[in-house]
């Protein structure tokens, strides 16, 4: 064993996809059937359904989901996130990591195989194309090592044609998801001089997209992606993820008819046919063992069961298990580390449907205007300026009015309109507010305001009031 774990441990020493003096070496991977792509094929269709709807959709008038940075407007089923609600973001952002570390640490890559979507539009997407084009993985590789002819020309041009116009319907869905489904119309269907900005955004994309689809492809996962050396450090011995049962498998090698003679070594299931590793579309074995550049994509295991048929030996050679499983024979229930990460996650998931159920439907955010001083009116009243913003979270315009709390003879004049703000709105004004000066307390007094609607007090907001800093100053 000793021997064979030598001979395969150059695996480490390179890349599947990189030659050993830096060049790329391009990975023709043949089509996977099986049960576990049709799952993934179908799991698709959904995904590639919202990823290119989500944005068009639109659940309570709002789209699905809208990442609107510039705007600092965050839509996500429903739900809108202002620049106030800016620590739920950032908590919803956290769930997302905890989320992706569990569910690796459980069961290894499985946001890179099923669900990333630089996966789903290569395999279900793209290489459906080029399959459909070029054909088959065998043929792909006997027409582009032979010499250009008219054939040959014809389908690289038809499938590039093809490969930049689908790259141009994902750059054009992108933006949507960044500015809206609206803004993105007005971009196509106005006057180019009149969105510059939007159709250079659109054709950058486009050649970006179409960069990574057709040139970069599994580079983006081994090389650009961040998240693959991140969360391959949370992969242990309990993690579930495609393995290789070594100790069924090994010694590999070819079947013979014939029977096995007295004292001839036993050979394992694994007949070394390699169609695990031509499957692979990052051009691993993983016959290795775990590595980096593995998706768990399944696709190498549709293609050993299929060679396990045929030769009549129990499925799951390479299958969805822990290593400690295949070593060890057992499994941990629930690993302390899952189970760690899981109350984690558990809690962030309560405190952040907590917060966001007692969000009010209306939030008013008053704030004394920065750079201004205490003015003087009739009748011994002092005024102060300032900026009001109403954010309006339910799908109906909402009327309301604000007024002065405290102090005493206190009253509110709002200059502008803030009376009513529309549905999923954001409301921007001013209002002065008068105090008699008898009811000044010092330089700043403390100051409430009260948010009414349908005459009923639903928000106190506090601030202060600034004066020349003398008790009774204007007054009797």
């Amino acid at each position: 064993m000793h021997t064979i774990d030598q001979a395969h441990e150059t695996f480490r020493d390179e890349l599947a996809s990189i030659a050993r003096d830096g060049r790329r070496k391009w990975i023709y991977a043949r089509q996977p059937a099986g049960r576990f792509y049709l799952a993934r094929t179908v799991l698709s269709w959904g995904l590639l359904a919202f990823l290119f709807l989500a944005p068009f959709v639109t659940f309570r008038g709002l789209p699905l989901v809208l990442l609107d940075i510039v705007e600092r407007r965050f839509v996500f089923f429903g739900l809108v996130f202002w620049p106030q609600d800016f620590y739920l973001v950032v908590l919803l952002a956290l769930t997302v990591l905890v989320t992706l570390a569990l569910s690796t640490a459980a069961f290894g890559r499985v946001w890179c195989g099923w669900l990333c979507p630089q996966t789903i539009f290569m395999e279900m997407l793209f290489r459906k194309i080029e399959y459909a084009i070029d054909g088959s993985a065998e043929q792909q590789v006997r027409r582009h090592r032979g010499p250009w002819t008219a054939d040959r020309i014809g389908r690289v041009v038809v499938k590039q044609a093809i490969f930049f116009a689908l790259a141009f319907v994902i750059a054009n869905v992108f933006l949507a998801w960044i500015i809206g489904a609206d803004e993105l119309r007005a971009i196509v269907t106005d006057p180019p001089a009149q969105h510059l900005t939007g159709l250079f955004a659109i054709t950058a994309f486009s050649f970006v997209f179409y960069a990574v689809f057709a040139r970069f492809r599994e580079q983006a996962c081994l090389v650009a992606c961040p998240y693959g050396r991140v969360m391959s450090a949370l992969i242990d011995a309990d993690t579930i993820k495609v393995t290789y049962d070594r100790s069924r498998g090994e010694p590999r090698g070819r079947r013979s008819a014939a029977p096995a003679s007295a004292g001839a070594p036993q050979r394992g299931d694994c007949i070394d046919c390699f169609q695990c590793v031509t499957v692979c579309p990052t051009g691993i074995d993983i016959r290795n063992g775990v590595q980096l550049e593995c998706l768990d994509c399944t696709s190498c295991i549709d293609a050993c069961d299929r060679v396990m048929d045929r030769i009549g030996r129990p499925r799951g050679l390479i299958r969805l298990t822990s290593h400690r499983a295949i070593t060890a024979l057992r499994r941990r229930r629930l690993p302390p580390r899952v189970a760690a990460y899981a109350a984690v996650w558990l809690g962030l998931v309560a405190l952040v449907s907590t917060l966001v159920a007692r969000r009010p439907d209306l939030d008013v955010l008053v704030l004394r205007q920065a750079g201004t001083m205490f003015t003087r009116l009739d009748a011994g009243n002092l005024a102060n300026f300032y900026t009001v913003q109403v954010f309006n979270r339910t799908a109906d315009a909402q009327a309301f009015e604000i007024v002065a709390a405290d102090p005493a003879g206190a009253t509110v004049t709002p200059l502008g309109l803030l009376s009513s703000v529309p549905p999923y709105g954001l409301l921007e004004g001013r209002l002065v507010l008068a105090v008699p000066s008898s009811g000044l307390r010092g330089a700043a007094t403390p100051v409430r305001f009260e948010v009414r609607m349908a005459g009923r007090t639903v928000q106190q907001i506090e601030s202060s009031f600034v004066g020349p800093g003398t008790v009774g100053v204007g007054g009797k």
